[in-house]
């Protein structure tokens, strides 16, 4: 089974997010699509990449969430209707499956999909779709994941937020690198997708096995930039980063307590501020 996500750390970075991902890939994207895109979303979690690009498309268009945990695709229906009706949209809900969010520019259908990832493309019904998307996802994934995908995918790929390894919380402390080098260590850790994830090196993989293949690709930096008032945002990055650097050490915990404890107090004084970086990537498919 592979590794998920908990909600509430999706809702909290879902403003990160939006902020990071490069318009400017994902207008590419819409300009390769059909004038009615149907986008299959891997490990589409509580939906934040529909809700931020499907403006974006700004046309009908319909989406399939896939996702291992069904909680959260029963949530992404939620905060996708919540969040159209704020912006005074109309919504209906043809099937437990399928909900419509009636737009000016065209229905957004979105469907949900409950499958573990870990064999993808097996199982995906990529013949009904035009293009594979995923935000935050293939650092997770393996070289093996990857090569898999890359060899039998002949539609768009792209792939969003994916972490390049490096991390500044500011001001510097004298901990910074101890955390920062066990917390590298564990993304590399086997998240359930075949091997150890790729962590940092998702983007050059990635790059190197649809190349190889014959797609054009592009990659745009998206780093996070968190602010001083981003406290919630903030508490997550620094636990987060302090958690996967215990799992890596069986020393030097002392020391991780202590820049843990520093940065919460940091927080709480709205001195810290922290810039994660990332990078994006569409795969485009050359002609044949």
């Amino acid at each position: 089974m592979s590794e998920s996500f908990d909600g509430d750390w999706l809702d909290i970075r879902e403003p990160a997010d939006a902020r990071a991902r490069s318009f400017a890939l994902a207008e590419r994207l819409s300009a390769a699509l059909p004038a009615r895109p149907r986008l299959l979303d891997l490990g589409a979690g509580t939906g934040s990449l529909f809700r931020w690009m499907a403006p974006l498309l700004n046309r009908a268009q319909a989406w399939t969430l896939v996702d291992a945990d069904a909680s959260l695709i029963e949530r992404a229906f939620d905060t996708i209707a919540v969040r159209a009706l704020d912006v005074g949209f109309d919504i209906s809900a043809p099937s437990k499956r399928v909900l419509l969010v009636h737009t000016p520019s065209g229905a957004w259908r979105v469907e949900g999909l409950v499958a573990d990832l870990a064999d993808a493309p097996d199982g995906l019904p990529l013949g009904k779709h035009d293009a594979v998307v995923c935000t935050a996802f293939c650092d997770l994934v393996s070289r093996t994941w990857v090569e898999g995908m890359a060899a039998r995918l002949r539609l768009p790929f792209y792939a969003a937020l994916n972490v390049e390894g490096h991390a500044r919380f500011l001001p510097p402390h004298p901990a910074d690198g101890i955390v920062a080098r066990r917390f590298r260590r564990d993304q590399g850790r086997d998240k359930g997708f075949g091997g150890p994830a790729l962590g940092p090196d998702a983007v050059r993989a990635m790059a190197a096995a649809f190349r190889a293949r014959g797609f054009d690709v592009t990659t745009a930096s998206s780093p996070w930039r968190v602010g001083r008032a981003e406290a919630r945002m903030l508490s997550a990055l620094v636990d987060g980063h302090a958690e996967a650097a215990m799992r890596r050490t069986p020393r030097g915990g002392t020391a991780i307590r202590a820049w843990t404890a520093r940065r919460h107090a940091q927080i709480g004084q709205g001195r810290l501020r922290a810039v994660v970086g990332h990078r994006d990537l569409l795969a485009l498919p050359g002609r044949r």
